[in-house]
């Protein structure tokens, strides 16, 4: 047991797709979801919420409050079955068919580095998010297409931390590690928590929205914690490229061949 789990948000309405079930389009010959999931396949527990169709054996599927609720009543709804051994858990949206197991290994190297005694602490965001920050849908923003190519090591150690890794903290340690596009946007939908933060995230968020999550913005969990921000630079597709159009999923096609 690791201690690591996993969350996918396969809801959302998929409006620039018409309403299909956007995880279940197919990229490489495979559902979206399932290839995410093939990237968390080493965690010790899968959720999924919002999806009804077929899954894995040992994948748990939750379903967020109210329905259609966003990805942050999702987040809480998947949080809601974690065991209770769960350390950490990657919180991630379902149509990521770019996303590898090296890419979420890089996210976790991260987050145990900035809890390693001799390594710098994390990234302070102290901005509260408003309602105008609401994503539409549980996917993070399009990114550039710039990607490492070479796959990272499984281990887990401060030893091997990247230059890439950007410290953004105040002498706390990191609450999370998410990947940043080339334009420094975090994409908060291909990211990593510490449990104890992403629950006390959660509870703050509610206590704001008179105990609702309904609608409530990703960047909202954000808020006065600190952050340890990853680049992914290199050749190669970016991990955290999502599909929102038919025209996302023509360049992901493109991507796996």
């Amino acid at each position: 047991m690791t201690g690591y789990a996993a969350i996918l948000l396969a809801g959302g309405a998929a409006r620039r797709m018409g309403g299909v079930d956007k995880p279940a389009r197919a990229v490489g010959g495979r559902p979206m979801l399932h290839r995410v999931l093939d990237a968390v396949a080493d965690a010790d527990q899968r959720i999924v919420v919002g999806s009804s169709g077929p899954l894995p054996t040992g994948v748990r599927i939750a379903r967020e409050e109210p329905p259609g609720g966003g990805p942050v009543a999702a987040t809480a709804a998947g949080l809601a079955l974690l065991d209770p051994g769960t350390t950490t858990v990657a919180v991630l949206a379902a149509d990521l068919p770019l996303l590898t197991t090296a890419a979420v290994a890089e996210l976790r190297r991260a987050l145990a580095a900035c809890h390693s005694r001799d390594d710098p602490p994390p990234a302070l965001d102290a901005a509260a998010a408003g309602p105008e920050d609401a994503p539409a849908t549980a996917g993070p923003e399009d990114a550039p297409a710039t990607a490492r190519s070479e796959d990272a090591p499984a281990a887990v150690g401060s030893e091997d931390a990247p230059a890439a890794w950007r410290e953004t903290l105040d002498g706390r340690s990191a609450a999370l590690a998410c990947y940043v596009d080339g334009n420094g946007r975090r994409q908060h939908l291909c990211a990593l928590w510490q449990v104890p933060a992403l629950r006390s995230a959660l509870d703050r968020l509610a206590a704001t929205r008179g105990g609702s999550l309904d609608g409530a913005p990703v960047r909202g969990l954000l808020a006065d914690v600190a952050v340890r921000e990853v680049s992914w630079s290199g050749s190669g597709p970016p991990p955290w490229f999502d599909c929102d159009t038919d025209e996302d999923v023509r360049r992901a096609e493109e991507w796996t061949r």
